[in-house]
């Protein structure tokens, strides 16, 4: 089964994106992040689309 959230750690790993980094994509509005109790969540397509963003390397 595949997980359709994952935690911020689990998302950094994933992505390859810094903990510093989902921290400030979160405050600038870029990946939202959903609670659930002191959890912090974040949809798998969420990540996905913000990393196919991304600038392409030259």
């Amino acid at each position: 089964m595949t997980k359709i959230a994952v935690t911020i750690p689990e998302a950094s790993e994933m992505s390859g994106i810094s903990r510093t980094s989902l921290y400030k994509l979160f405050s600038e509005g870029k990946l939202p992040r959903r609670k659930n109790g002191k959890r912090t969540l974040i949809l798998v397509e969420d990540l996905e689309r913000v990393v196919k963003s991304l600038p392409e390397a030259a």
